[in-house]
């Protein structure tokens, strides 16, 4: 069996990386650009930083805002409507997940209008055409969307949040400049990073992961655990670590895929509106002493590089417990609950059910069942 690794066209790490993205837009002959993002970054003067640079080479926009945290099939279906009345032909999304998972699906609607019915677009869609091009700004370091294949819808309809894996809409150019990432305020700070802690650890612990994936993997998680106390007290250092670590981890959980950790966070998302990174942090110690049987030496050189003494003088059991530790250890230094309070008995059914039927899951290490989801869905109460 063949290995895909798939990465951007072009990649700009670095402060002041954004001034690129006016060079990037006239070297493709790029008319018109649809600028996603959402109302906070608008707010807050931070896309802005952006749209300067458009205005200051001469480049046309529109600016399209609709977009919830977590992001809906109606924002979607709005953004491909403005998409068309704004007649442009690239796409620019500024923003976290929701912003550039909001983009990918405008943008592959636009490109394959076979699917315009959203719903579709889940799992693998068998899409023909690369979508309308991004240049893809992220302003939060975690979840690594300018980098994957992957992006998430909410269906607010039906209560849960759907994976769409598409080839197709991955940004050709992603703009990864530290200084766009300087505003978040800390809460976000922490839960971001854990979702790009939990990439990290997922992607390097799923069933497709191999040695080149295990490469940025294992890297990923030395930098965000160097990085991510630091980046939530504000300091600059910190910030550029995490800017770096959670593309690195996109490089690698983009090609090979994810866990049930994720396939539960989106569960929470969806019905309890939890945050993203927050639910993932939650679930990520609890999810690992589950897999734990099945991941070899894997928690060893987690818990090397996240800085536990001794590895190699510890039993199985002592480094995998370690490794564990280390994770809520990180966790709660950076302010993440270990409980979700909304959690309630009679919704373990469903939320193990939607867990089941999610994308990630397959990719688990550990065989799983909807008893077993129930199970550790109630650790967090």
């Amino acid at each position: 069996m063949a290995n895909r690794i798939m990465l951007n066209e072009t990649s700009y790490h670095g402060s002041g990386a954004i001034q690129e993205i006016a060079g990037e837009a006239k070297a493709h002959g790029f008319q018109k650009a649809f600028v996603c993002t959402d109302p906070d970054l608008i707010k807050f003067g931070v896309a802005k930083k952006v749209t300067d640079v458009l205005d200051g080479a001469g480049l046309a926009y529109e600016i399209y805002s609709d977009i919830k945290a977590n992001p809906t099939i109606e924002n979607v279906q709005n953004g491909v409507s403005a998409f068309k009345k704004a007649e442009a032909d690239y796409i620019v999304a500024i923003g976290g997940g929701s912003s550039m998972d909001t983009a990918k699906a405008i943008g592959i609607i636009i490109a394959n209008p076979e699917f315009e019915d959203v719903r579709s677009l889940e799992g693998v869609a068998p899409t023909k055409k690369p979508c309308i091009p991004i240049i893809a700004v992220p302003t939060t370091a975690g979840t690594a969307a300018e980098v994957t294949i992957n992006y998430v819808i909410t269906d607010v309809e039906k209560k849960r949040k759907f994976v769409c894996v598409d080839p197709h809409d991955m940004p050709i150019v992603a703009v990864v400049d530290p200084d766009m990432m300087a505003s978040m305020p800390k809460g976000l700070t922490a839960s971001t990073g854990m979702d790009a802690l939990t990439h990290a650890i997922e992607g390097y612990t799923t069933l497709a992961a191999w040695e080149m994936t295990d490469m940025f993997h294992i890297k990923a998680i030395e930098i965000i655990s160097k990085s991510l106390r630091g980046a939530v007290a504000g300091e600059k250092e910190g910030r550029d670590g995490m800017a770096l670590g959670q593309y690195i981890a996109g490089m690698g959980f983009s090609n090979v895929g994810l866990g049930i950790a994720h396939s539960m966070a989106h569960t929470l998302g969806a019905v309890y509106d939890t945050p993203h990174g927050v639910a993932c942090a939650m679930m990520l110690p609890i999810v690992m002493e589950y897999n734990a049987e099945c991941t070899g030496e894997k928690y060893k050189e987690i818990a090397r590089v996240m800085g536990v003494e001794g590895v190699d003088s510890m039993s199985q059991e002592e480094y995998r417990r370690a490794a564990v530790e280390a994770v809520r250890k990180l966790s709660a230094d950076v302010g993440i609950p270990a409980k979700l309070e909304a959690l309630k008995e009679e919704d373990l059914t469903f939320l193990a059910e939607s867990a089941y039927a999610d994308a990630c899951r397959p990719g688990n290490p550990r065989d799983t069942n909807v008893e077993d989801l129930k199970d550790l869905f109630r650790k967090l109460m």
